[in-house]
């Protein structure tokens, strides 16, 4: 079927307005209902426009409803260190404390149904500067803030994700069997913050710890990198406390629940 010019421009223009509406909504998002009404369009173009930017992964829905909020395709259309992402625009003040008070690189990702997408990250003063990319959706079994988040999910729920990505070996050092990934899952549950010991990149180590959503799921995880030559024992139980810290900051700052 031909559409005209005039006809795409509406449809555009309409969609638009729906993502900026959700996109400055709420943090537990809106309904189909909701949205309706506010449009003022037909319960069936709106929902045929919200499956569409669902399936671009501009926007994400969450139950019970579903409930429409922004998705992780909006990071990559964006200016990543803005601060214009809601989670990354409340927990700047938390980073670049733990940046400064540690000296290391500090990152936060969101759970990305199990895994980890990076939103931003700052670096602590000195520190070396690491190729972190953002807006990618990360192997979660080889970095701590992806353990950090499998930590927080069922046995079944790790089971799945490992059935999709497999165990691969980024290092020699790598997790690559189920058993002692969750040998590792259940200590990070003890201690409250995961590590990942060269297990991405050698010489590189980091430190992550999960923050929660209203709901009490795992919204997304801090993380600090550094090399592996600077991380004693003693620093890894002290700096691993204040990744904690900074993500029970972030869970309280997102109105989100702190699970035991």
């Amino acid at each position: 079927m031909v559409t005209t010019s005039s006809d795409r421009v509406t449809s555009v223009e309409r969609a638009l307005s729906l993502l900026d509406f959700v996109a400055s909504g709420p943090r537990y998002g809106y309904t189909l209902a909701e949205i309706t009404k506010e449009s003022g369009f037909s319960k069936s173009s709106v929902l045929a426009l919200l499956r569409t930017l669902a399936d671009r992964n501009l926007l994400r829905t969450t139950m019970p409803g579903p409930r429409y909020l922004p998705g992780l395709g909006l990071i990559k259309l964006g200016d990543l260190s803005s601060g214009n992402n809601p989670i990354t625009s409340v927990a700047r003040e938390f980073l670049s404390e733990l940046a400064l008070k540690t000296g290391l690189t500090v990152r936060i990702a969101v759970n990305d149904n199990g895994y980890p997408v990076f939103l931003t990250r700052i670096d602590g003063p000195g520190t070396v500067r690491f190729f972190t990319p953002l807006g990618v959706r990360e192997l979660p079994h080889v970095s701590s803030a992806g353990k950090a988040i499998l930590a927080t999910l069922t046995s079944a729920e790790v089971d799945h994700i490992v059935a999709q990505t497999g165990l691969i070996a980024k290092t020699p050092r790598s997790i690559t069997t189920l058993a002692k990934l969750k040998n590792d899952l259940n200590n990070i549950r003890k201690i409250g913050f995961a590590v990942d010991d060269e297990e991405d990149a050698l010489g590189v180590f980091c430190i992550g710890a999960a923050f929660f959503d209203h709901a009490g799921r795992c919204a997304g995880a801090t993380s600090v990198t550094g090399l592996k030559g600077e991380f004693s024992p003693a620093k890894i139980a002290s700096v691993g406390k204040q990744v904690a810290q900074c993500s029970k900051k972030i869970t309280k700052a997102i109105g989100g629940v702190e699970r035991s």
